[in-house]
């Protein structure tokens, strides 16, 4: 199967993403690893994208559309795919429709993942990372430490990031809602979009993500 994975930050797509690979057994395919394996490996894509982000500027559509054009043809991708961060706006997804014409196929859905937007900022501030490791998350609500402020794990402060503020978070949404929904439109007119809600346990959330896929390859199939 290929498809686009979108939803509101904090709705857990890069959790959803690496379940649903696995179960699909596609690649998972990531803006951010895109940047961070094209950057490492030098290559001339990495090569810009790195001038534009050591400037503090957004990388161009062109360049990401580029690289994600280039995994897109590797040969684990020959099967399906499931995209991450990609495309983030109207331009990048009418990019790709012009590109998976090109090659002769095209997405098999658009699996949009709902939450409330108090429930994204409720998920996103109550965050807390250990400045000992940043591998080490809990959640002031939902993962608590034993001890407030103390890391279970190493003992390490726990702090709130800055990109974890509520402001910022309620400005991250604005920009959702400003570049991303749009796509969501642009998928609806072809048929593509299925909503599913991402609240509950993520083992819930991926039952329920399998299920409507499937639902969707057969009506597509039909």
């Amino acid at each position: 199967m290929r498809i686009v994975l979108v939803g509101p930050p904090g709705a857990g797509k890069g959790t959803q993403a690496a379940y649903l690979a696995k179960n699909l057994s596609v690649p998972h395919i990531s803006t951010g690893d895109l940047f961070r394996a094209n950057i490492s490996q030098g290559t001339e894509l990495g090569k810009k994208a790195k001038a534009y982000m050591d400037a503090g500027e957004l990388v161009p559509d062109e360049v990401t559309i580029a690289m994600a054009r280039d995994r897109m043809s590797q040969p684990d991708a020959g099967n399906g795919f499931l995209l991450d961060g990609f495309p983030r706006n109207l331009s990048q997804a009418k990019a790709l429709d012009e590109a998976l014409k090109e090659d002769g196929v095209r997405l098999d859905a658009v699996l949009d993942l709902e939450v409330p937007e108090e429930e994204v900022v409720k998920r996103i501030a109550g965050r807390r990372v250990c400045r000992n490791d940043s591998s080490h998350v809990f959640h002031v609500t939902y993962s608590p430490p034993k001890q407030e402020g103390v890391c279970d794990v190493c003992g390490g402060e726990l702090y709130q990031r800055d990109d974890d503020s509520e402001e910022t978070v309620r400005t991250r949404l604005e920009v959702y809602h400003t570049q991303t929904e749009p796509i969501i439109d642009h998928y609806k007119a072809q048929g593509l979009v299925v909503t599913i809600s991402a609240l509950g346990k993520v083992t819930e959330v991926t039952e329920r993500a399998m299920e409507a896929l499937q639902q969707a390859r057969a009506a597509r199939a039909s």
